[in-house]
């Protein structure tokens, strides 16, 4: 299915009230979804705003107010992630699919990081971001070539605690500058 990206205006007709969001609770364990999941996609959502220099709010609501959800997939549902249309009370809005990829090893920051990275890059394309080229950027494609391991291992490498993902954003300057035009 094609990624779904909304438009500059639904981003911008947010306005003082911001974007209400929901995040799925970690219910159905054939997800693979842990409870500390629902944090690792609230730190990505928190990422984009504070690198939206104060344009972009998100505000927690009831899934049936919610204009972007992220949701948990189950492993058949693809790759890693996918962003799709929705419409929310006759309004536009994104849910962000992730499916959750055990990490090899048990390395559980491993694990962490691919689900953070993912709930990034998909809340992305909500945002209205388009794929780069640039392998630095979350917006990257893997279309483009590049070693999807060496991706995930290069943002693991900063971590020494899961609290480390809060610190780090995962965002480039390539990615700050796509959503400040994206937002202008």
């Amino acid at each position: 299915m094609k990624k779904f990206l909304l438009s500059v205006s639904f981003a911008l007709t947010l306005g003082a009230a911001g974007l209400p969001y929901w995040i799925e609770p970690c219910e159905h364990k054939e997800t693979g979804c842990a409870a500390g999941d629902v944090e690792l996609g609230r730190w990505a959502l928190e990422a984009w705003q504070s690198a939206s220099d104060g344009r972009l709010r998100f505000v927690a609501a009831d899934r049936d107010h919610a204009r972007l959800r992220i949701v948990w997939a189950l492993p058949e549902q693809g790759l890693y992630g996918e962003t799709v249309p929705i419409e929310v009370n006759g309004k536009p809005g994104a849910q962000v699919n992730v499916r959750i990829v055990a990490a090899g090893g048990g390395d559980r920051l491993l694990r962490d990081t691919i689900v953070y990275l993912t709930c990034l890059h998909e809340s992305g394309h909500a945002l209205g971001l388009a794929h780069t080229r640039n392998f630095a950027d979350i917006m990257y494609s893997f279309q483009f070539g590049g070693d999807i391991a060496e991706y995930f291992a290069r943002y693991r490498q900063k971590l020494t605690t899961r609290d480390d993902i809060r610190k780090n954003s995962g965002l480039s300057a390539g990615d700050r500058a796509h959503l400040m035009e994206t937002l202008r």
